[in-house]
């Protein structure tokens, strides 16, 4: 399905400028980690790519598309007022895979997450960092090839941060494409292998990971990564 080619891609609101233009080539490999500050244009470049975005201007198109093979994680995760268990079933209930394929799916994901205990609770009684781990795992039970997400430990503890990390990379080394958002410079170096900085709706900075944090070309991402307020 890949490349993904974003060519003169604008998204406007109301007349202002939300993004672009942004020329961009996403290949297989990563983690990709998508860095800026607030209001960059962060979240509307991974709707852009996702296809949950309006674009106003250019395209946005991936080799062999399928939008069944993607994913996307909220900043804020979405559950189901279902239990544990059903908020994982039902992305496979939607596409009538069979039950006991459901149930080997469901049992093995509640495993890896850590929450077999509470298999049968309610969704919304989880935790922050459980409710997010339930997010992923309901997105990667349907084995999409590229999974998007959206400062997904924004809020959480170590703990949950540690494990959610932790969950992200088995995943990219198990070959699901991994984009993610987020502000934590910390994270952001332990995961990524490569790396987009956005600014001011525009794509500023593209390399890998080392090439990144250690070599910085431009000012305002030299500034960025010592902290400094860019505006």
């Amino acid at each position: 399905m890949f490349p993904l080619s974003l060519s003169n891609v604008s998204v406007r609101r109301r007349g202002k400028s939300i993004l672009g233009p942004v020329d961009l080539v996403i290949d297989q490999g990563g983690p990709t980690m998508v860095i800026g500050p607030n209001g960059s244009g962060k979240t509307t470049l991974l709707r852009v790519m996702h296809g949950i975005e309006r674009i106003s201007e250019g395209t946005a198109e991936w080799a062999q598309p399928d939008h069944a093979n993607h994913a996307y994680v909220f900043q804020s995760p979405v559950v189901l007022r279902r239990t544990v268990a059903e908020n994982l079933s039902y992305p496979l209930d939607l596409i009538k895979r069979p039950k006991p394929e459901i149930n080997t799916a469901v049992n093995y994901w509640i495993e890896r997450i850590g929450l077999s205990k509470v298999a049968n609770r309610s969704a919304t009684r989880l935790s922050g960092g459980e409710r997010q781990k339930l997010a992923i795992a309901r997105a990667l039970i349907r084995d999409p090839e590229v999974l998007f997400l959206d400062e997904p430990c924004s809020n959480l503890d170590g703990q949950s941060t540690r494990e959610i990390e932790t969950l992200l990379l088995e995943t990219a080394a198990a070959g699901t494409r991994i984009i993610m958002a987020t502000h934590d410079m910390g994270q952001a170096r332990r995961l990524a292998a490569d790396v987009i900085f956005m600014k001011s709706g525009r794509i500023a900075e593209t390399g890998l990971a080392p090439d990144v944090f250690d070599a910085a070309q431009t000012p305002d991402l030299q500034a960025f990564l010592k902290g400094d307020i860019l505006e």
